[in-house]
């Protein structure tokens, strides 16, 4: 089983450049994850936009603190299987659900978990228990899993990895929007990477445009952020997950310019 995840899409520049990669790669992968928190225009998802993201090839968008922004969506999330709000906001009187179970091209059940940090971030339910909880439930159904763990800290991130290593399948983050370079597999199959990095902008601030960025850290005043145009690149992981096992046994790194992209 061949999967595509994609790192955290940022505005109209992102969502192009995903669509093109997509016009042309998609074909080669058997289920494709896309973390669609910033798709809509920086910040959060519409449900326009996630039906957009489908009808381009994506199979499930997973998310992070950002799906809160666009409150036209919440009902969307009660509907949709294919959404993911992070799945450790309490459960009674919030929108949607943290993880799901889809088929992949070839018909194969693959169970996808959104999680979310609490190292410099909201404090909400244990991701770690959490994450183990849905896991246990997914493998009365499938050896197929996936986790998003949209994270701040590198050391929570890296403790997950080890964490679910031999329980899930492939576990990346996101949420920092800048790649790392430490994909790898761990002892027990666990496809492993700290961070995917961002589709979108590489000429501003993790996707924002500079001017609109730096005041914040000049003076600390409220700023209003505006998405950055220009040097465009997709970011994130291509994994190949052992259709008998379930184990990771590839896992690469995507990082392409728009350029490139197109010369493919």
């Amino acid at each position: 089983m061949k999967i595509l995840v994609v790192g955290d899409i940022v505005g109209r520049p992102g969502r192009d450049t995903l669509k093109l990669f997509l016009e042309k790669n998609r074909d080669k992968y058997d289920f494709i994850a896309v973390n669609g928190e910033n798709a809509a225009a920086g910040f959060g998802l519409t449900s326009k936009l996630a039906d957009q993201l489908f009808e381009w090839g994506c199979d499930v968008i997973t998310s992070g603190n950002h799906i809160w922004d666009k409150k036209e969506l919440y009902e969307y999330l009660d509907k949709s299987d294919k959404v993911l709000r992070p799945a450790n906001y309490p459960d009674e009187g919030t929108p949607g659900k943290g993880y799901t179970i889809l088929k992949d091209r070839k018909g194969n059940k693959i169970g996808v978990i959104s999680i979310q940090g609490r190292v410099f971030m909201m404090p909400i339910d244990c991701p770690f228990k959490k994450a183990k909880e849905i896991i246990e439930e997914i493998k009365k159904e499938t050896k197929f899993i996936i986790v998003d763990f949209h994270a701040e800290a590198t050391s929570e991130k890296i403790a997950m990895g080890w964490y679910l290593d031999g329980m899930a399948s492939l576990v990346y983050g996101t949420h920092t929007h800048i790649q790392t370079a430490d994909e790898r597999i761990l002892p027990e199959g666990t496809g492993y990477i700290t961070d995917l990095g961002m589709t979108g902008s590489e000429s501003g601030v993790i996707g924002m445009k500079v001017e609109s960025v730096l005041p914040k850290f000049l003076n600390s005043l409220p700023q209003r952020f505006e998405v950055a145009e220009g040097s465009e690149r997709i970011c994130g992981i291509e994994a190949e997950l052992d259709e008998e096992t379930g184990e990771c046994i590839s896992i690469e790194r995507i990082s392409r310019t728009l350029t490139e992209i197109e010369y493919m």
